[in-house]
């Protein structure tokens, strides 16, 4: 069984157990070792799973860590646990102390439902506020268990880890900012958009108005997005052909709906954007990241140079779980398709992904 297996395996029996379990050492033995054991260490071997290490920084109140994980002799990661039900923002100071004790370069919170990872990007050997890396267990999305896949014992590379931590935790304070101002708009960002639009001076009675539009604003636009997928996956589906639809298909004759019905709108995933992302890292020196677009459709997520779709690099077929694949576009109508473990398939695929958008570099 694979590592996304056994997380998947853990994922499901959660929901099943959790109304069980009534104490912390419950919680320990029935979700936190288990997934421990996932991420590939032993719990019953002390030099790689250390339980209650001492982290007392003054060496007077006894404080120990729940876990210590080790590699080659040295603590890389401190577990502290808590029941199930418990709420893991009321413990966080706590799990910032031992970190200051250790010389662990990443610190985990959790209730064995959720995971949250933490590292020291602002001030070194200072563990941060925010996690870099959240994940609720039963709401587990394929692009968080490539994340933990970088904890697992053959994967682990500290620098690797380090380099996409500072990322994960400023897109996530991003989209909280931007959750709320969608939610409330700050009086910064109605102040902005209305300098944009509005020709007198924008006092306080101003904003007030401004306040409204801009919320009645955003959530239009995104309505608008929505209708506008709709209406185009509702034409294909129609043999109807908009202006402005795509082109047709150059690699595959085949058609993106699946009967009579009107095809359902087509969803950009986050896995999918990833991977978009790091094809664009591969490319970099061959193809002007500029130059790189996507186009996501039904059943593929197509990636193409000067968002012609004649020019398509690879595709993307991520909608099976598990089962994932990458077309490898060689010619005009010549696809290869490539099964691949998880998004870091993608680097294994550098010099043909390469290889395909050379064919474009002149054009």
């Amino acid at each position: 069984m694979d590592f996304k297996d056994q997380i998947r395996q853990l994922s499901a029996r959660i929901p099943k157990i959790k109304g069980s379990i009534q104490t912390e050492e419950a919680t320990k033995n029935a979700l936190i070792l288990p997934f421990i054991q996932a991420l590939g260490y032993d719990v019953f071997d002390p030099t790689e799973v250390v339980p209650e290490l001492d982290c007392d920084l003054v060496k007077k109140k006894g404080e120990k860590i729940d876990y210590a994980i080790r590699r080659d002799g040295e603590t890389v990661m401190l577990v502290e646990c808590k029941h199930c039900g418990q709420n893991l923002s009321l413990h966080e100071t706590q799990l910032q102390r031992y970190f200051v004790a250790s010389k662990a370069k990443f610190g985990v919170l959790t209730n064995g439902v959720e995971y949250r990872f933490y590292t020291d990007l602002v001030k070194p050997n200072i563990m941060d506020d925010a996690p870099f890396l959240s994940v609720d267990m039963e709401n587990l999305r394929d692009g968080q268990i490539e994340e933990l896949k970088k904890f697992h014992k053959s994967y682990f590379d500290l620098d690797t880890i380090i380099s996409t931590a500072s990322e994960l935790k400023y897109m996530s304070e991003l989209k909280s900012v931007i959750r709320e101002e969608f939610l409330s708009p700050s009086e910064d960002l109605v102040r902005m958009f209305a300098r944009r639009v509005y020709d007198g001076t924008v006092t306080q009675k101003v904003l007030g108005q401004f306040t409204g539009f801009v919320k009645k604003s955003m959530s239009g636009y995104i309505n608008d997005v929505i209708a506008d997928r709709l209406d185009l996956a509702s034409s294909m589906a129609d043999g109807g052909g908009a202006a402005d639809a795509p082109p047709a298909d150059p690699v595959s004759d085949a058609p993106q709906d699946g009967g009579d019905g009107p095809e359902p709108a087509v969803v950009t995933t986050e896995e999918e954007l990833e991977g978009f992302y790091i094809v664009k890292s591969i490319l970099h020196g061959v193809i002007a990241p500029e130059r790189v677009f996507y186009r996501d459709r039904q059943n593929y997520f197509n990636i193409l140079v000067d968002d012609n779709i004649k020019k398509t690099v690879c595709r993307l077929y991520f909608n099976n779980p598990g089962h994932w694949k990458v077309g490898i576009v060689t010619g005009a109508r010549e696809e290869e398709r490539v099964a691949i473990d998880g998004l870091d398939g993608l680097w294994g695929l550098s010099d043909r992904l390469r290889e395909s958008a050379a064919r474009f570099v002149g054009e």
